[in-house]
């Protein structure tokens, strides 16, 4: 597999990643373990985690496997932290829980850093500079290697990344911006990946098959039983992506699937990682055939025109004020 520079860094990555949110829920450990390794025989290394994932049992999980299945030196583990089980506060950005945070990650890991140290979402309460120096602790202290975020909106990642750009080697760069990126949520487009663009900030798209929808598997309108969108958990997170308008890309993606003789999957998995700044989106697979699925697009470029048609059919409606995407 390929691998990119994460931003403007040093870090390259795998341009695939391997999602863990539903291991030690719904993936046990044997399962996990054939993921991790199919993963890293195909030339991953980006392994994508976060400290509330199961409760912290999915990093766990992953540290049980490391140095098992995959040497710690062939993976860049990415992890996060700042949301938290509270329903008065969803988000904690304070440095003393931030850090507090990592270090229980670490030691559920079983390692002595992380190579990407995530904050997983804004936390308006908390002064962003206090939020920022925990990243500059983090690193300078050799618990993480490098700092990125989740979550962000254009404005909060302009601001943060400026911050840190404001006294540089006092302050860690950001290296990347975790969003949900695909042909069903284009959002991204308006004002974070300009604004990460122009930041030297790489994307790493989050639910790049639309949730599972742009597979295809929901076309005829039944709920596979085994399915997201069957499970009364995840049912919620499929529904805003079953509508007409969704349906009407995911049948452009097929058609265009079989006139390339390959899947809607591979189709869709192209198009959002060859977009301008991704580095590599995160795959969230349940099985070692979707994971195999989802690693047979490495060979796969799509046509310009395909490319074309699928913007056309995709593309939001920016109202003002707008960005003009297409001079980027």
């Amino acid at each position: 597999m390929d691998h990119r520079h994460l931003g403007r860094t040093g870090l390259r990555v795998s341009r695939l990643g391997l999602g863990t949110l539903t291991w030690a829920r719904d993936i046990g450990e044997q399962d996990a373990a054939e993921l991790l390794r199919i993963f890293w025989e195909a030339g991953g290394s980006l392994v994508d985690t976060a400290d509330v994932y199961a409760d912290g049992a999915a990093e766990y999980l992953l540290g049980r496997l490391i140095g098992s299945v995959v040497p710690r030196e062939d993976l860049v583990i990415a992890t996060k932290a700042g949301s938290v089980p509270d329903p008065y506060r969803r988000y904690d950005g304070s440095r003393g829980h931030l850090l507090a945070a990592l270090d229980a990650s670490l030691e559920r890991l079983g390692t002595d850093h992380v190579d990407l140290w995530q904050l997983h979402a804004y936390d308006p309460v908390t002064p962003l500079e206090e939020t920022l120096q925990a990243l500059d602790i983090a690193v300078a202290s050799g618990r993480a290697r490098y700092a990125g975020v989740s979550g962000f909106c254009g404005w909060q990642l302009a601001k943060a990344a400026t911050w840190q750009l404001g006294a540089p080697g006092a302050r860690v760069r950001l290296a990347s911006s975790q969003m949900e990126y695909s042909l069903l949520q284009r959002g991204v487009e308006r004002e974070v990946l300009p604004a990460a663009l122009d930041l030297g900030i790489a994307l790493l798209p989050s639910s790049p098959l639309g949730r599972g929808v742009l597979t295809g598997k929901y076309r005829q309108g039944a709920l596979p039983a085994d399915s997201r969108g069957a499970s009364e958990q995840l049912a919620p997170f499929v529904a805003p992506y079953l509508d007409e308008a969704a349906s009407r890309i995911v049948d452009a993606v097929s058609i265009a699937a079989d006139g390339l003789a390959v899947t809607p999957l591979q189709v869709a998995l192209a198009w959002v990682r060859d977009r301008p700044g991704v580095a590599a989106p995160i795959v969230g697979a349940r099985t070692a055939r979707q994971l195999s699925a989802a690693l047979s697009v490495e060979d796969l470029s799509l046509p310009q025109e395909i490319c074309q048609a699928l913007d056309d059919v995709s593309a939001p409606e920016h109202r003002y004020p707008d960005h003009d995407w297409s001079s980027l």
